[in-house]
């Protein structure tokens, strides 16, 4: 793959937010008939890209989606790559849940590879989440709440098991495989190319296509993204004292970290989980708080945006949806210890005039959990693995006729 080379990078303490890099190659050939360095590109050979595949998890959060798109993400994600299947789907009349995990082991009967599934409201999952320390995800009915942000972090956790050190997140209403995979190679090139190990990709979709008047249009950004990236660029330039338009990923449903970063990170709840990303890296690692991650600091983060080729079809869920999605984005902003009085009052504004909330109301504040990082991984795969009857760890056969053991482990390789 070959990347555009950025130019500009904007700082927020020892965060680095790279300007948006294009691709410019999906395929960018071997190593070995590499010319001059481009001034203009970044080049990773294949080799490089299946190199950091090997090592990378990719988590797709799942709720009732056809068995038809499910197979196609699945068949975009680079062979090499561990898919963990965070389901959230209905289990009745008709068990929807049990209609993905056979595709997912069919698919990784055929394609020889492993897999791993399980269902976001098993109460097998929510002991295991309470006895790792996580008790704020657990609902009133006793189960892991069912939004996006807790599937993200069911998904890290499991993650951490496997030994892996790369996790990137594809949602499961994708309906281009060709898309699925250059996510997944566009991770893996940013990842090779990072100069340090607390690192995050975030794509930039290169259009989504919408029928007008009978004939596609390619509308270049959503209405959610416009929204919160207009808000967190505000941030970083009343800080920095200069305007910038840096941030284009603010809610970045295709987006990767490596391990060592993502384990630090507090993830919010629902739809914020995202834009949260970006608040909780500013929080921790932006110079305004104290951060009790001096190593971070010191190597800085690294957080590259990458455009990618594909166009972004997927289903459209409606006015609603968005809405929800851009309103949680800005109650996280509001309320975010580094976000200073004049943002918040543009944020109190912007809600007034679109009658989120009345006039003389705050908005309400979304749920932030505790890094992964500061559970008790050993327990919760223990529980995970003795009391959650949803899980699924479809092995490897390998073409060999063995079966390979299954990817979790209480003691991951490193």
């Amino acid at each position: 793959m070959r990347l555009e080379r950025p130019h500009r990078t904007e700082r927020f303490g020892a965060v680095r937010i790279h300007e948006l890099q294009r691709v410019i190659e999906l395929d960018s050939g071997d190593a070995a008939m590499a010319g001059p360095r481009s001034r203009e590109s970044l080049r990773v050979p294949s080799a490089q890209l299946r190199a950091i595949e090997q090592d990378m998890v990719i988590v797709v959060p799942c709720m009732n989606e056809t068995r038809r798109v499910i197979e196609g993400v699945l068949s975009g994600v680079p062979h090499d790559c561990l898919v963990i299947m965070v389901s959230n789907s209905a289990r009745g009349p008709v068990d929807r849940y049990e209609i993905e995990a056979q595709t997912v082991e069919q698919f990784c009967q055929a394609a020889e590879r492993p897999a791993i599934t399980v269902h976001q409201r098993d109460p097998g999952l929510a002991a295991a989440v309470k006895a790792a320390g996580a008790a704020d995800l657990i609902d009133d009915e006793g189960l892991v709440r069912g939004g996006k942000g807790e599937a993200m972090f069911v998904g890290l956790a499991m993650a951490a098991l496997t030994g892996r050190r790369y996790l990137g997140f594809i949602d499961a209403d994708n309906f281009v495989p060709g898309a699925v995979n250059e996510y997944c190679k566009a991770y893996a090139a940013a990842f090779q190319l990072a100069d340090s190990p607390y690192s995050m990709v975030r794509i930039s979709w290169h259009s989504k296509p919408k029928l007008r008047d009978g004939r596609l249009f390619f509308s270049r950004r959503g209405r959610t993204s416009e929204v919160t990236n207009q808000f967190l660029n505000q941030l970083i330039g009343e800080y920095s004292g200069f305007g910038t338009e840096v941030v284009a990923t603010g809610n970045a449903g295709e987006h990767a970290f490596s391990l060592q970063l993502g384990l630090k990170l507090r993830l919010a709840g629902g739809f914020a989980v995202e834009p949260y990303e970006y608040l909780d890296m500013f929080e921790q690692f932006g110079g305004v708080l104290d951060s009790p991650h001096q190593e971070v600091l010191d190597k800085s983060v690294s957080v590259s945006q990458i455009e990618t080729r594909n166009p972004h079809f997927h289903d459209n869920k409606g006015d609603h949806h968005v809405q929800d999605m851009r309103m949680q984005a800005l109650n996280v902003l509001y309320h975010s210890p580094v976000c200073l009085p004049s943002v918040r009052s543009e944020i109190l504004d912007f809600m007034l005039a679109h009658r989120a909330i009345g006039e003389g109301d705050e908005p309400p504040r979304e749920r932030i959990y505790p890094p992964v990082g500061t559970l008790a991984l050993d327990r919760f795969c223990d529980m995970l693995t003795t009391e959650a009857h949803s899980l699924r760890q479809v092995p490897s056969d390998g073409g060999d006729g063995l079966s390979y053991a299954p990817q979790l482990s209480r003691w991951p390789r490193h």
